[in-house]
């Protein structure tokens, strides 16, 4: 399979998620800015959204939505430590946190990279990011991770947004469980090793 991906960008989530598997595949680097893919071909022929990330199965299909992907990925690998099975409440608890980052975080630093929207309107969007963030500190004080100790595919998601905060004037110095929770994320050899691939480590 194949996964396109911009350096940075929320596709790190589903990068890690593979590494983390162990799971055989290719990364594509797309220009989001013209986009195109590394061959010169338009990137909307693959993905009319335009959007990263993309995976590429080996039959031609595609799927799109990091979330979607990182849950294809776990339970592909089987790997139910990072997804609970169906059925089980724990799988709808990491559902949850997908579904929250997806919403409330993601999108809510989406519009401080635009330069269209003026420096009032993104002081707005910084403030209630960092009232979003200050509750997901209070929800990781006394464990490693999300949803207890055990990292699931939505902690690779929290940690990609997570990492656009500086550049952007969120500052989240002061939240000691969210910074030891990026401080253990960055441990982990499936980052470090995705950190690597997209030419992210010197940054970072």
């Amino acid at each position: 399979m194949k996964l396109f991906y911009s350096p940075g960008a929320c596709s790190l989530a589903p990068h890690i998620i593979l590494r983390e598997t162990g799971t055989p595949f290719t990364l594509v680097k797309v220009d989001l800015g013209q986009h195109k893919t590394p061959e010169g071909g338009s990137y909307y022929e693959l993905n009319p959204k335009g959007q990263v990330p993309l995976l590429a199965l080996d039959d031609g299909r595609t799927l799109s939505e990091g979330p979607v992907i990182a849950q294809y990925i776990a339970e592909q690998a089987g790997k139910h430590e990072l997804l609970p099975a169906v059925g089980d409440f724990a799988r709808y608890k990491v559902m949850e946190w997908q579904n929250y980052i997806t919403s409330e975080l993601h999108k809510s630093f989406s519009p401080l990279f635009d330069s269209r929207i003026d420096a009032a309107t993104k002081a707005l969007f910084i403030k209630e990011l960092g009232k979003k963030y200050a509750w997901i500190n209070s929800r990781l004080e006394g464990q490693a991770y999300l949803t207890g100790d055990t990292m699931t595919v939505a902690d690779p998601y929290l940690f990609a947004v997570t990492g656009w905060a500086p550049q952007l004037g969120v500052d989240l110095s002061q939240l000691a469980n969210v910074q030891a929770f990026l401080g253990r994320m960055t441990e982990r050899d499936s980052v470090k090793a995705a950190w690597e691939a997209e030419g992210l480590a010197k940054a970072a």
